[in-house]
């Protein structure tokens, strides 16, 4: 089993992210996601190619606001709400019948994150593919066929589940088998299906 992290293990708000730095830069959180772009800079910041300082000074550029370091790392950090219960009480069954992995675009900034505050949640995993880690990142099918072969698996042997569509259609074009979920309910169903 190969998992992601976001919305399948940790549940994320992106919304709080743009509130924390719309509280203090005085525009509203809706100004502020709708200038955010998913660009080339934050692929590179996902792939350990651009650090959060530089990355953040391309946030006050992309966002028309200024803010001091701490408030960029702050609101950043406010995206994780915490881990799924059901999902992670399950997690140390299905871990002890197959192997379990996780596969997460994400940044150092992050990293440091949920490895502090969500250490039980995260457990389970015998390795978690860190895209800014690995320097690559999903959808790419290469990332996946990466990954499989560091587990020690043929794509073919690894049922990926993922909350992007885009995610999944890379995984499968990669060779595994994958699901799609959009909710807590949706990953408990995957896993519940596995240990029945």
């Amino acid at each position: 089993m190969l998992f992601d992290l976001g919305n399948v293990i940790l549940e994320l708000d992106v919304r709080r992210v743009f509130a924390h730095w719309a509280d203090l830069s005085g525009e509203s959180t809706d100004t502020l996601i709708t200038r955010w772009v998913l660009d080339e800079a934050y692929k590179r910041h996902e792939t350990g190619q651009l650090d959060f300082h530089d990355y953040a000074a391309h946030l006050s550029r992309m966002l028309d606001i200024e803010l001091p370091a701490s408030g960029w790392q702050a609101g950043w950090n406010a995206l994780f709400r915490g881990p799924y219960a059901d999902v992670t009480a399950r997690l140390p069954s299905l871990s002890a019948r197959l192997p379990c992995f996780c596969f997460t675009n994400t940044n150092p900034t992050h990293q440091a994150q949920w490895q502090r505050d969500y250490p039980d949640a995260i457990k389970g995993f015998r390795k978690i593919y860190v895209s800014s880690e690995i320097g690559r990142r999903k959808p790419d099918p290469e990332s996946y066929r990466w990954v499989a072969s560091d587990m020690g698996f043929a794509p073919g042997e690894i049922h990926f589940i993922d909350d992007s569509q885009a995610n999944v259609d890379g995984a499968i074009s990669a060779g595994m088998r994958a699901t799609r979920v959009r909710s807590e309910a949706d990953v408990v169903a995957a896993m519940d299906a596995l240990l029945s």
